[in-house]
């Protein structure tokens, strides 16, 4: 029996649309996800990245696959990898917060100025940062992380199958998972910055009580000191706190999706 070309044709444009759908929202992730998104990783194994987690998903999501590939717009295109973008972004900016918190305690101790280069974005970052992101990796590795990511880009195509829009809604939980960014730094930085506001104000206290105290030679090893020692009593909740966060973002990208 022969099957004619336009027979051939459909089967083909099927058959692709299966794996190109969901290839556009994965490339989306990993494009901008922690880990896969650093600079240390090439843009060739981004990719190769991106098609092997799509043939493994392809056929689970296969169901909730509306469209073929001939029926392929380039608006669809595009809201696809937007989403995965957004799904990515709700993920980085965990480590955002971590970079925020680092940076305001090591602005506090008076290490601002000790900077380094992060691989991860290529711009400079203080060395406190860049401490905490590697532990910020590190636990999201030691978590997994990186395979509730995977789990949740095959959910998502349950929540919100390959021809829906976002709502409104969706986009305003993602606006609104800013706010988390701040709060998390808060939570990252607050032990160290409360113990160093009342170091600086007793050494206030100190000042206006002898004048000719040389708050310059005093204050700032204490500080850089009692700094040190507050991380190294407070570093063992780190976990516990970038745990919280990695399950809120998730949270978040499942309002994102279901809203």
């Amino acid at each position: 029996m022969t099957i004619s070309a336009a027979t051939l044709e459909a089967l083909l444009s099927a058959e692709l649309g299966r794996y190109l759908w969901p290839f556009f929202r994965i490339a989306g992730v990993v494009m901008i996800a922690p880990v896969f998104a650093s600079r240390l990783v090439p843009l060739r194994i981004r990719l190769a990245l991106s098609v092997a987690i799509t043939i493994a998903v392809a056929p689970m999501v296969a169901s909730q696959l509306p469209m073929e590939a001939n029926l392929m717009t380039g608006f669809v295109i595009a809201h696809e990898i937007i989403l995965g973008v957004a799904m990515g972004f709700s993920l980085q900016m965990i480590f955002d917060a971590v970079v925020i918190g680092g940076q305001t305690i090591a602005m506090s101790m008076g290490l601002g100025f000790a900077m380094m280069v992060d691989p991860q974005r290529g711009v400079s970052v203080p060395v406190l940062s860049q401490f905490f992101v590697i532990l910020g990796l590190l636990v999201f590795l030691a978590l997994g992380g990186h395979l509730a990511m995977i789990r949740m880009l095959v959910d998502s195509f349950e929540l919100l199958p390959v021809g829906q829009s976002l709502g409104s809604d969706g986009v305003w939980a993602l606006l609104s998972w800013g706010t988390q960014m701040f709060a998390g730094a808060v939570r990252v930085a607050i032990p160290a910055v409360a113990t160093l506001l009342v170091i600086n104000i007793a050494f206030g206290v100190m000042s206006r009580a002898a004048p000719t105290l040389n708050l310059f030679a005093i204050g700032f090893p204490t500080a850089l000191l009692m700094g040190f020692v507050v991380l190294l009593f407070n570093v063992g909740s780190f976990p516990e706190v970038f745990s919280d966060l990695l399950q809120s973002a998730f949270a978040n990208i499942a309002e994102l999706l279901s809203a």
